[in-house]
């Protein structure tokens, strides 16, 4: 399942993060919205990279941007082979993927808490990550549907509903198709 999940959930997230990019760039052509440079400055922060002020080095911002992407994509299809999917999954993973930025972005003093920002700001930030967070759940679980159900769906074949008296799948079946 790991190894699957690997594969399968980095390109998920490209794929996410392709869609995501593409809104952004669609959105700031219609708002005027300059380009975000906090990738950049996290990677920077996070690796000791050499710091610049103003625009920043457009390889080292799509490498955190795409990097991340990848990455959460990984935990996505985690969940889709697991049998974590639909759009009630992907909504979760939506939470994740903003989590994930505000942790990084916040610890490393790139970011501010999102209470603080301009309320136009968060709308299209939570737009863009959430756009991001469905294209990624529907391409996992895609790729994850010709591995089967997922323990946890057949766990819930077994007697539809959460029952005390339904136990756990066989651990031989928990991870066979």
């Amino acid at each position: 399942m790991i190894r699957r999940a690997l594969w399968q959930g980095s390109i998920a997230g490209i794929a996410g993060g392709v869609v995501m990019t593409l809104g952004e760039k669609a959105e700031q052509a219609l708002t005027g919205r300059p380009g975000s440079h906090v990738p950049a400055r996290v990677l920077q922060r996070l690796t000791g990279l050499p710091e610049r002020p103003g625009t920043q080095p457009l390889p080292v911002n799509w490498a955190m941007h795409y990097g991340q992407a990848a990455a959460l994509g990984v935990l996505r299809s985690v969940m889709a082979q697991a049998g974590l999917r639909g759009p009630l999954a992907s909504a979760k993973f939506a939470v994740v993927r903003l989590t994930n930025d505000q942790i990084l972005e916040n610890a490393t003093g790139v970011g501010a808490p999102p209470s603080t920002w301009p309320r136009k700001e968060l709308v299209l930030d939570v737009l863009h990550k959430t756009v991001y967070a469905f294209v990624t759940g529907a391409v996992a679980d895609l790729l994850a549907a010709g591995d089967g159900p997922g323990p946890g769906k057949r766990h819930a074949a077994l007697r539809p509903g959460r029952h005390a008296d339904v136990g756990p799948l066989r651990r031989g079946n928990a991870h066979g198709g």
